[in-house]
């Protein structure tokens, strides 16, 4: 896509998140935005205000074109998760949905960017299953770590079988580049 179609006026007031405090922001109706990065449900956008995140919900504000791409990926993940009857979820899925999730900042998933330290399915209380996810960023300061880790719950959610989600961030071992990926490592240029 060329950067003049990347340009856009919001349609309507969002409520996005600043990148990378973290922080609330109100975009106004008709603000100008370009879309720096459409990876995993979310947009990455730069504004008056500096880079902000809009949401997935929020893709009608970008515009029919997108609200409508947006709409058939929800409708396909929705159509994705069947029924569970009690079996526990498949590894290999939630591992996949997990790579559904984008650092605003960076275009490489959180698994091959080796924040992904652990994931395992527990017997809930309740007969159901948990996946517990413990995760780290590439700075301890981020602000964006409870919006990341907040999507990756929501991505984890999106399995059979899994009836409740649980993402943690640590800081232990510390992020490195060395735990990116072969994979992450072609995207960003680092081989």
């Amino acid at each position: 896509m060329e950067t003049e179609q990347q340009q856009r006026s919001l349609t309507r007031e969002v409520e996005a998140v600043q990148i990378p405090s973290g922080e609330p922001l109100q975009l106004p109706a008709l603000s100008k935005v370009y879309i720096t990065q459409q990876l995993g449900g979310s947009y990455t956008v730069m504004t008056d205000y500096g880079l902000a995140r809009i949401d997935g919900r929020d893709a009608d504000a970008l515009g029919a074109d997108i609200a409508e791409e947006q709409a058939a990926a929800q409708q396909q993940a929705a159509q994705a998760k069947p029924a569970s009857n009690g079996e526990a979820p498949d590894d290999e899925a939630i591992w996949q949905q997990l790579r559904n999730v984008f650092d605003p900042e960076i275009p490489v998933n959180i698994v091959d960017l080796g924040l992904v330290y652990s994931m395992t399915v527990e017997d809930a209380e309740d007969g159901g299953h948990k996946v517990v996810v413990q995760m780290t960023l590439t700075a301890p300061g981020c602000g964006m770590g409870p919006a990341i880790a907040e999507d990756a719950k929501g991505k984890c959610m999106l399995v059979p079988g899994v009836d409740d989600a649980e993402v943690n961030l640590v800081w232990e071992p510390a992020w490195d580049q060395s735990m990116i990926s072969e994979e992450g490592r072609m995207i960003l240029g680092l081989v």
